[in-house]
């Protein structure tokens, strides 16, 4: 298993390429940069599956049309952002005062936990509100790895003041959802460099 982190646009949000023996691979949030995001593909000679979304926010979602329509996959969201993609309101692009960024509908809406089978790829989702209300964290077991989007940072958590953002919902999330998990789980997350569940449990100051 190969996890390429690619740290994409103006906020520099981590897209995540994780891929297989088979070279096949699944894109985690390509917020930005979608040309590049493709290149990388196309020179790995990747087969791309699907693509996962962590939440709706438009520095997760602006590159999705570009690398969905590329490799023609499936996009995953949670249902409680399933309008986001398509509307700057909820995807907060208007709040910042950006250029609107509108996506298509995503293919596929989770509705519950549950796990995920993409060809050889088997991922929990684990559903991790706080940042925003249909945020979801993905455990890959077999990578020792979790995508958590912007719930848990190295020493630091997501912001909550953002529409349906509660601390004290993300705080709920971390210590339910993710501090249970091994201490050696790997943290992937949306910005800045990845860490580990153990050292966030004993250094975090925001959990």
């Amino acid at each position: 298993m190969k996890i390429k982190t690619m740290s994409l646009g103006p906020i520099q949000t981590n897209a995540y390429i994780i891929s297989n023996d088979k070279k096949e691979c699944i894109i985690v949030d390509p917020g930005d940069e979608g040309r590049r995001v493709n290149r990388y593909i196309r020179e790995n000679e990747l087969k791309p599956l699907a693509i996962l979304l962590t939440h709706a926010h438009f520095d997760h979602i602006g590159a999705v049309d570009d690398v969905r329509q590329a490799w023609n996959i499936p996009v995953y969201v949670h249902e409680y952002e399933q309008e986001w993609l398509g509307n700057p309101k909820y995807n907060g692009s208007a709040f910042f005062g950006l250029p609107p960024v509108v996506m298509k509908d995503a293919d596929e809406v989770m509705k519950e936990e549950m796990t995920l089978t993409i060809g050889d790829f088997v991922l929990d989702v684990l559903h991790t509100p706080g940042h925003s209300p249909g945020s979801v964290t993905y455990y890959l077991k077999e990578a020792n790895a979790i995508f958590s989007g912007d719930i848990l940072f190295y020493s630091g958590v997501g912001r909550t003041d953002l529409p349906g953002g509660s601390f004290d919902t993300l705080q709920e999330s971390i210590q339910d959802k993710l501090y249970v998990l091994p201490e050696e789980t790997i943290v992937y997350n949306g910005h800045g460099p990845e860490t580990t569940i153990g050292f966030e449990k004993m250094n975090n100051p925001y959990v």
